[in-house]
């Protein structure tokens, strides 16, 4: 089964990446893990952290009463818990939460009923204190649950998209579309995902595409149900399997910043920089590839690169704390422009009468 999403000319032009993660993305999607043993291994220590941090937050009973259940690991959730154009701020977010018109959420839930059970008192979210109440559970999961893993995910995310940047420079955006993962294949003028539910064709319209890494999300990537909203992909990042040989606990960090102090592993820093393969570290390090492969291990472990696999090679850029020490190193001043937030639906919103997505499911993840 799968998502085929028809691309026409003007489509390819206005397809985009995410600059930065969305919060409500990744709360839903760490909701989805907290309900699936699929992919424990890539989230191990956050999930630990997850539940320590619930107890200590007094929020078991809230996930249990009012946010699982709004959220299912099933073949449906509702589309106004993710808003598409949250520009990478929670606050942002929340308030289009609040903002979403009573009549959608009374349909939304309506849905939600007939998939897999809505709870009884879900009705009552078109009423906006219901709905405040919502946001002030959602507000507090987010800041216990996942804003200290956001330094991370961050780090994940500006690593992919050096990815897509990459494969933009190489072959124009269908190279950048070609690379996008296993679980998706693109077939020109087609790029087939591999969703769980029922067969699916989206036509874009003219409207592009808002592509949206994401952390939490495993395997199967995930869009909205509603044809008529901007077209959103939320696709998995990959995760490696760690390390057999990698020490657990805070020696690790120690010990390998330890070693920074040689030649090698400062010039693998300093090339992480701008984003770099391995060859690329050989060659500015003046090492054999194997050699700059095991630099790159020891900064992996310290937490200051990350390494994302892309094709047959891997990819190395700067974690926060990583770009912290060579600002401290080099006297470089702390100073990044975000770049403008693109709009998803590329200035074009109108219907074209083709037949599209039909009015069925947004599929999560894992089911």
């Amino acid at each position: 089964m799968a998502l085929r999403i028809h691309f026409t000319e003007i489509d390819l032009a206005r397809t985009s990446v995410a600059t930065r993660m969305n919060p409500l993305w990744e709360l839903a999607a760490s909701l989805h893990r907290l309900q699936s043993r699929r992919g424990r291994w890539a989230y191990a220590e956050w999930y630990l952290g997850a539940r320590v941090a619930m107890r200590e937050h007094g929020l078991e009973q809230a996930l249990r009463t009012t946010l699982l259940p709004l959220y299912p690991r099933a073949a449906y959730f509702p589309d106004f818990l993710t808003p598409p154009r949250t520009p990478g701020d929670l606050d942002t977010g929340l308030d289009e939460l609040l903002a979403t018109p009573s009549r959608r959420v009374s349909q939304e839930m309506r849905l939600l009923d007939r998939v897999v059970g809505a709870p009884s008192w879900a009705h009552r979210l078109t009423e906006l204190p219901e709905r405040r109440a919502l946001v002030g559970a959602l507000r507090a999961y987010y800041h216990a649950v996942v804003a200290p893993y956001q330094d991370r995910i961050a780090a994940r995310i500006e690593a992919e998209r050096t990815v897509r940047c990459r494969g933009l420079m190489d072959g124009g955006v269908e190279g950048m579309l070609t690379g996008l993962g296993p679980t998706m294949q693109w077939r020109r003028p087609v790029l087939h995902v591999r969703y769980p539910a029922q067969d699916r064709d989206l036509y874009l319209d003219g409207r592009g595409i808002y592509l949206v890494p994401s952390y939490f999300c495993w395997d199967a990537p995930v869009s909205l149900a509603d044809p008529q909203l901007p077209p959103v992909l939320y696709y998995p990042l990959l995760h490696e399997p760690p390390a057999p040989n990698k020490t657990q606990g805070g020696d690790c960090v120690g010990r390998s910043l330890t070693e920074l102090l040689g030649r090698a592993r400062a010039a693998t820093l300093h090339a992480s920089a701008t984003g770099a393969t391995t060859g690329e570290i050989a060659r500015a390090a003046d090492v054999s590839p194997s050699s700059a492969s095991r630099h790159a291990t020891a900064l992996r472990n310290a937490d200051l690169i990350t390494s994302t696999r892309h094709g047959a090679t891997v990819l190395h850029t700067l974690t926060p704390l990583g770009a912290s020490m060579l600002r401290a190193a080099t006297g470089a001043p702390h100073a990044r422009t975000e770049p403008a937030h693109p709009d998803p639906r590329g200035g074009t919103t109108g219907n074209s009468g083709r037949s599209r997505l039909p009015q069925s499911h947004r599929q999560a993840p894992n089911r």
